[in-house]
């Protein structure tokens, strides 16, 4: 049985936030660019010493902050890393983060750590593995977390949809849901599936942060590559998905071939017109 935690979360999280990469550090610790948060990738500020530490206590100073993990390896069959959750507990208390944030699938097997997100057959079993696993990371964390759709490249027959299936896992570990509308679509386009209905079918009660990306299209498929513009599907999405969501925290992603800060700031700025449209058209 999960353990039941506060709702409520620390730090001050709201609005469009852009996750923080390192071509952007100085600018947004020395000039003000109106960001309201930054979500950090946690993997990079596990080193003790050095420049990250002092790195880390910088970027809390001046903003909220969130952290997004991506090895907890939350669907894997290897024994949970409590080394590296130590270290994620470690930095979210430096940090004063918000939540912590990881990926409902398997990244390592055998000990062997494969730098990618691949996703998990969408069954009961499942559903009572990662939910038993997520349950037990947010014991040692002592804190929800929330855990994202991804995206996936090869279709696998299984007994429930995604939707269904995240659904499950939220409410049998309680925890929440990081919403990737890039990854409904790219799942869209690659295999055949419904994005406005996994919407429809989401625990949308449950979502905590939305995620806007770009793909890489490949021509016959597309990429989940964070390293390109969010395309004009994803942002119709999101304006469907922000009407029962107003006042969700979003942000920007851009891993790859990382452009200057303006374009992220641009994306965000587009992000915003929308919630507003959205609002003006609901008053």
């Amino acid at each position: 049985m999960a353990t039941a935690f506060p709702t409520g979360e620390r730090g001050s999280v709201s609005g469009v936030g852009i996750g923080l990469r390192d071509p952007h550090f100085d600018q947004l610790m020395t000039e003000d660019h109106g960001v309201p948060w930054l979500e950090l990738l946690a993997d990079n500020f596990l080193a003790r010493g050095g420049l990250t530490p002092r790195q880390l206590d910088r970027v809390a100073q001046r903003y909220p902050v969130t952290l997004h993990c991506v090895s907890m390896n939350l669907g894997g069959v290897d024994p949970l890393d409590k080394a590296y959750l130590r270290e994620i507990r470690r930095i979210a208390a430096q940090a004063n983060a918000a939540w912590i944030s990881d990926h409902a699938c398997f990244t390592a097997h055998g000990g062997q750590q494969y730098h990618d997100l691949l996703p998990l057959p969408y069954s009961d079993e499942s559903i009572r593995h990662i939910a038993g696993r997520i349950a037990d990371v947010q014991d040692y964390l002592g804190q929800r977390i929330a855990i994202e759709n991804v995206s996936a490249y090869l279709r696998v027959d299984a007994p429930l949809n995604e939707a269904a299936f995240l659904a499950a896992v939220c409410d049998e570990a309680d925890c929440t849901l990081l919403l990737d509308v890039n990854n409904l679509y790219v799942n869209q386009v690659n295999l055949g599936l419904d994005a406005r209905q996994a919407l429809a079918e989401l625990p949308l009660d449950r979502v905590r942060e939305i995620h806007l990306a770009g793909y890489e299209d490949k021509g016959d498929y597309l990429i989940d590559a964070h390293n390109s513009r969010v395309s004009d599907p994803v942002w119709v999405l999101f304006a469907e998905l922000i009407q029962a969501m107003l006042h969700a925290p979003v942000l920007i992603e851009w891993d790859k071939d990382i452009p200057p800060l303006a374009t992220l700031l641009a994306e965000a700025e587009r992000a915003r017109a929308i919630i507003r449209q959205v609002k003006e058209a609901a008053a």
